[in-house]
Order: C-alpha cells, then structure tokens, then sequence
C-alpha cells in the first residue's frame, strides 16, 4: 500500500510518499511545493492544486493523509492556511483517494513513540 501525506500551508505544503510493507514503513519520495508569493490568492491556490496532482499522479498513491489544522492568534494566517487545506483535501479525493485527516501529536506518537516530538526526531524516524 501507498500512502501520500501532506501537511499544507499557502506558502510552504510538505508531501511524503510512504510505502506501507507488513508492518514496516518505508519512505520512497519527499517535497515541498512552494506557491508563487505573488498574484492572487486564486492564483496561489491553483498551482498548489496543479502540484498536488502531479506529484499524485507521478506516485500512484491508494490514499492520502492531511495533518488537521490549528487555529492561531493570527486570524488572517489562519485562514489563509483554510484555504490550503481545502486544496489539499480536494486534490487527492478528486483523484479518488481516501483522504484521512490526522493531529499532529498522532501521527508523531505513531511514528517516534512521542507526540511532542521536535521536527528533527521525525525527520531521523522517517
């Protein structure tokens, strides 16, 4: 089984492709999009849209995990990050994938034993 997961963001959305063997998991493809800084946020979105496809096209996935959002202090960032995340879950189910969402304490306990991990310790863990 093939599993894409993708932490989203307008800026800055992560993509992982993992390989789920038996009870062994195997990284095979990591990146990042990177959304042009200028033009409109509709703009922004559709090329995350379009990079989202390609990489699930060029991966073949059987089903996707999205990192659930938070809210912060900063209401604009927040929904601008809503606005990600709305592409994010859209790409792969319009591909006809299964789209889980996960907390990210979850998916760091479930990957390094602790779901207050440093970025570090799951880089090292993946």
């Amino acid at each position: 089984m093939r599993l894409i997961g993708l932490d989203p963001g307008l800026r800055h959305t992560g993509w992982g492709i993992v390989e789920i063997r038996g009870n062994h998991l195997a990284g095979i493809a990591a990146g990042a999009i990177h959304p042009k800084k200028t033009g409109s946020t509709g703009a922004r979105l559709a090329e995350l849209y379009d990079a989202i496809d390609a990489v699930i096209a060029a991966w073949a996935p059987d089903s996707a995990a999205v990192e659930e959002g938070f809210v912060n202090k900063n209401a604009g960032a927040t929904l601008k990050l809503g606005y990600a995340r709305g592409i994010v879950l859209l790409a792969p189910a319009r591909r006809g994938l299964e789209v889980t969402e996960y907390g990210t304490n979850a998916v760091k306990k479930a990957g390094v034993g602790t779901g207050r991990a440093e970025k570090a310790q799951v880089e090292l863990m993946v």
